[in-house]
């Protein structure tokens, strides 16, 4: 392995740890036990024709994502009360706090409004710059995804792999190092093509053993558990990323953008096994490349 592996991995991971264990595993079971009531208030707006405006920027809202997002910022309130958030919705509170949380109150908005069942709510936390904790929650699909800082990646519910016995399944990337072996996920080809961030895309998916658009937060899972070993996608915000992050990097994998840098609120988003990191970042970025035997770039 290259002396990129300094920069992933569950050991590289847990040094990012900002307080002790239990404290983490404290903010996960709550966000766990709130997203109990978020989930059951975007089941009741799930497919039932909900209230939709369109913000400036031409993306949509539901009544479910204002609800959701107003039910965290009260429960995050009431529990943790010297905490700050930031919420897609509803913007910044207390964004000096050295403790802050970001929403997504409904990840997949789109996807909610069609009846497609890949929606979550995303809840990411971080102290002092580096993110924590993530949570992520998707009530239609039955599945969880949840992870903090030196403690783990875990997956409940019959989506996530959970134990025959209930219990949560510890998560994994994979060891997979050929790209010609790798399964590609993606948030949508228009997006990534049309960004002019990634020239080189149409080449990964050509040099990849399969590749599908199971985008939003559903990629990053799918890397996680180990389902997929490399996740694309542009045009994220810190709330769209911070669950993933820490979800994928505490399952062993990495996250960077596309310039390999560890910014995640810079737009562009790449989460792989970390094993294929750089070889899959350098096709991307690249708009020629010499395709040897194997699927890797020369």
């Amino acid at each position: 392995m290259s002396d990129t592996s300094a920069f992933f991995g569950p050991e590289w991971s847990a040094s990012l740890r900002r307080g002790t264990d239990a404290e983490l595993r404290a903010w996960v079971e709550a966000a766990l036990g709130w997203c109990d009531e978020a989930d059951a208030l975007a089941m009741r707006h799930f497919r039932a024709n909900p209230i939709t405006t369109q913000k400036p920027d031409r993306t949509f809202v539901t009544e479910a994502d204002t609800a959701v997002e107003r039910l965290i910022r009260e429960r995050i309130a009431d529990t943790f009360p010297d905490h700050g958030v930031v919420g897609e919705e509803y913007g910044e509170d207390g964004g000096a706090a050295s403790v802050r949380w970001f929403v997504d109150p409904i990840d997949g908005t789109h996807n909610f409004l069609r009846g497609v069942p890949i929606f979550a709510t995303l809840l990411g936390v971080e102290r002092d710059g580096e993110l924590q904790a993530g949570i992520v929650s998707a009530p239609a699909l039955g599945g969880r995804w949840y992870a903090w800082r030196g403690g783990g990646a875990w997956g409940s519910g019959r989506l996530a792999g959970a134990l025959a016995d209930g219990a949560p399944r510890r998560l994994h990337v994979t060891a997979i190092a050929d790209l010609a072996e790798a399964q590609v996920v993606y948030a949508g080809t228009q997006d990534v093509i049309e960004s002019g961030e990634a020239p080189g895309f149409e080449a990964l998916l050509a040099a990849a053993w399969r590749e599908r658009g199971f985008g939003d937060f559903w990629g990053y899972s799918l890397v996680a558990e180990g389902a997929a070993e490399v996740m694309v996608e542009v045009g994220l915000s810190i709330w769209d990323a911070a669950a993933p992050v820490v979800l994928v990097e505490e399952a062993g994998g990495r996250v960077t953008d596309f310039a390999g840098r560890r910014i995640f609120d810079g737009g562009t988003t790449l989460a792989t096994n970390g094993v294929i990191h750089e070889a899959v970042r350098s096709m991307l970025v690249t708009a020629s490349q010499a395709m040897p035997e194997g699927g890797v770039p020369e």
